[in-house]
């Protein structure tokens, strides 16, 4: 058995460079990294030491996650090779460079596979910007679990570490919006040996050298950023419940007082009793049993020295199936889940799926400036692999001369799963290192006209914002530092952002320096200066910012400022502009059937749309992507943003609203787009269900205009066809007899009628009509 003190995590990760080099260090830096056997005999190597497979074209540039981790690895020694899109329907594709030495890396890419190839309303695309020529199909649904089982058949004993956006947001037990269930963590579906989450570079390099010591994957068990798959809790290792952390309440519906009250017999009063007590039998939890008392000696020791409990104490979570049938115990998780990401407080997390634990160890400790500059400082070509020839990679195309000047992000918005990927604290390149990427460009990227593209990264203007307090950063679980307001401690000061734009700009040969990255507008406004830097210098007439509605209920939902910042941020870009001598306009950006929104809401908005001339072209619905504190306001329709208790939810009328089903979602994306006339008929309808009727109308404070007679004949020759209004009509209502005219004396050509899409209870109008 390993020894209990070998189990404790380390507090400190060795540097990202400070590693000895691997033997195979001696073939030097590979052009590009290799994805055939014809490439590895041109290099001199007779097999690889690490292959990582991914679902996303090679392209060597560091907006590529694999080309950062190839790099990173190839820095460290190793001989490194590409699988890039294969044919996952056999193990072929899988085995074009051999057997690796050390191991399979695997990732879906640098999007979730499932968002990658379906829309919000789970629709399949038919492009795919990662893949050249914008070829859709080329990466399997649930990508990790496909590769990884093929490199499994491939070379049978070979250790699979699986990582990327997909396998950070699938870690532990989660909400998947495409089969509309609870799903296990991915380590499980996938049979992986360890799964590395975030962006994974310091917890990667330290296992590759541990694998290439000959030390067995099973063993690796205290690397930060890491989760295994174990039979029962690691040596000396001590579990607290998650419910004394955060209790929730046992939740009871309210029931209506116009409800018909059924007598319940004795079966069913024994059956509650049961259930009851299964719910608060704290013999049922392991953590929760007697356990002897150890008094420890702090007499005489130094600290180090002295007894540290903490440091080998983790949470167990509720088990996968409690979360799978328990909502409430699912929001809980989630909040557990949420407030241990500090690298340097969170505690280990555990969950019971069956019969095996899941370990998911603490956050690996964030990049320092100079490992981030020499992450980004590696040699990329910053072109996609010879391979491809002239095929066009779109995702290349929109970032090839722009550049990522920092990583992660504390807003914490709670649609978006930056966070739980890379972490709140921002981990910062230097100005130097950022200029001498710009004479890179300048050097590699063919047709470079002068202009960098972005300056940015999750957000445009968090560069080198951090805590001032060390103490309270180290052990803060708030998850956001700008929400409901900015935090005391939080560094709000943009000078060295300021000053890196300058810089920037004086690089000899450099045109212009676009800012495309979303801009924080409630941190801006902290900072009038950068406003004004901003407007004079980055912009190319159009900013686009992200306030993503007006209303109170959602944004606080969303964990978003209120509008009040945004109209103080549009004053200072309009004047800042104007003294300019520029002409330019924010683009806002909303979100349409977010969690926590009513029809009111959204009508709501669409009239500050109006009265602001604003008509959004593209709207997005909400998409609910694994592990994101939105998805389980989705999912389970309680608030989790708060200690979910019987008093907490209460306050919110029993549960949130969330907008569900195609309908609704449908009509929340149409009211966006009011000024669509082949959205009218559907919000004429929804304002007169909500007693709106007076928005409808020509009047300047109306939404949309009054019926047509044209409007009126259209829909009546309509009747019965697919359509984009929402009707609850298809090709299979109303359909003329076999051999019957369709009104006009001809039939209605089958290319015209369009896909079939049933509402949900045409079934009962259809039985209703014949009843009659």
């Amino acid at each position: 058995m390993t020894s209990v003190k070998k189990q404790i995590i380390a507090k400190h990760q060795q540097g990202l460079f400070d590693y000895p080099k691997y033997w195979a260090e001696c073939y030097g830096t590979a052009p590009f990294l290799p994805m055939s056997r014809k490439e590895m005999d041109i290099l001199g190597w007779d097999s690889c030491d690490i292959i990582i497979v991914t679902g996303d074209a090679y392209v060597d540039h560091p907006s590529f996650g694999m080309a950062i981790i190839g790099r990173m690895l190839e820095a460290q020694g190793f001989r490194v090779g590409i699988i890039s899109q294969p044919a996952w329907h056999s193990k072929d594709a899988f085995m074009e460079l051999g057997k690796p030495n050390l191991f399979f890396g695997v990732t879906a890419g640098n999007m979730d596979s499932m968002i990658n190839r379906y829309t919000a309303e789970r629709r399949m695309r038919h492009d795919d910007a990662y893949t050249p020529n914008d070829e859709g199909g080329k990466r399997p649904d649930r990508a990790v679990t496909a590769y990884t089982q093929r490199c499994k058949e491939a070379f049978k004993g070979v250790p699979v570490i699986i990582g990327g956006i997909e396998a950070s947001l699938r870690r532990i037990a989660h909400y998947d919006y495409w089969s509309d269930k609870v799903r296990r963590s991915v380590l499980f579906d996938s049979k992986a040996d360890l799964l590395v989450f975030g962006n994974a570079e310091r917890p990667l390099v330290e296992i590759a050298h541990r694998i290439a010591k000959g030390e067995d994957i099973k063993s690796i068990t205290d690397v930060r950023g890491s989760a295994f798959l174990t039979n029962q809790a690691l040596p000396g290792w001590k579990g607290i419940d998650s419910r004394d952390i955060d209790r929730p309440g046992k939740i009871d519906p309210i029931h209506s007082p116009y409800e018909e009250i059924t007598p319940q017999t004795c079966s069913d009063n024994e059956a509650k009793t049961t259930e009851d007590a299964l719910f608060n039998d704290a013999t049922l939890d392991v953590t929760k049993t007697a356990q002897p008392i150890q008094i420890a000696d702090y007499r005489n020791k130094t600290w180090e020295n002295k007894a540290k409990p903490w440091e080998t104490t983790y949470i167990n979570l509720p088990t996968f199936d409690q979360v799978k049938d328990n909502k409430v115990l699912y929001a809980h998780a989630s909040r557990i889940f949420h407030q241990e990401v500090n690298p340097t407080s969170a505690k280990p997390l555990v969950q019971s799926h069956g019969t095996r634990l899941i370990w998911l160890n603490p956050p690996a400790k964030p990049l320092s400036e100079a490992e981030m500059d020499g992450v980004f400082g590696l040699d990329y070509k910053r072109v996609p692999h010879p391979s491809y020839g002239k095929a066009k990679i779109p995702a290349y195309d929109m970032i090839k001369t722009s550049i990522n000047i920092m990583r992660g992000c504390f807003g914490g918005c709670t649609f978006c799963s930056i966070t739980e990927h890379e972490g709140r604290i921002i981990q910062s390149r230097s100005h130097e290192s950022i200029i001498n990427e710009i004479e890179d460009i300048k050097e590699k990227v063919p047709g470079f006209t002068g202009v960098i593209s972005d300056l940015g990264g999750p957000t445009a203007n968090m560069y080198q914002l951090n805590c001032k307090s060390e103490k309270a950063e180290a052990t803060c679980r708030k998850p956001s530092c700008v929400w409901p307001t900015i935090c005391g401690h939080l560094d709000t000061d943009h000078t060295p952002t300021i000053e890196l734009y300058r810089k920037a700009r004086a690089v000899k040969g450099i045109k212009k320096v676009l800012i495309a990255s979303g801009v924080r507008y409630d941190l801006a406004i902290e900072h009038p200066e950068y406003v004004e830097e901003l407007a004079t210098h980055h912009v190319g007439g159009y900013l686009k910012i992200a306030p993503e509605h007006t209303e109170k209920g959602p944004l606080d939902k969303m964990m978003k400022p209120g509008m009040g910042s945004y109209d103080k941020f549009k004053e200072l870009f309009d004047h800042y502009s104007k003294v300019a001598g520029k002409k330019q306009y924010l683009i806002p950006y909303f979100i349409s059937a977010h969690p926590g929104t009513t029809d009111t809401d959204m009508v709501n908005l669409a009239l500050w749309l109006k009265s602001n001339d604003f008509k959004l072209d593209q709207v997005q619905n909400f998409y609910p992507s694994p592990l994101a504190n939105a998805t389980t306001l989705y999912h389970t329709e309680i608030n989790s943003l708060r200690n979910v208790t019987s008093k907490n939810i209460a306050k919110e009328g029993g549960s949130i609203t969330v907008p569900k089903g195609t309908i609704q979602r449908r009509l929340h994306k149409a009211i966006l787009r009011y000024h669509d006339p082949l959205n009218w008929p559907q919000i004429r309808q929804a304002l007169t269900k909500m007693g709106l009727t007076k928005l409808i109308g020509s009047g300047p404070n109306c939404l949309v205009p009054r019926e047509t007679r044209n409007e009126q004949h259209a829909k009546n020759n309509r009747q019965g066809k697919n359509n984009s209004q929402g009707f609850k009509t298809s090709p299979g209502q109303n359909r003329p007899k076999s051999g019957q005219a369709n009104g006009k004396g001809k039939r209605t050509p089958m290319h015209k009628k369009g896909l079939t899409r049933f509402s949900e209870d045409q079934f009962n109008d259809r039985k209703k009509k014949k009843s009659h």
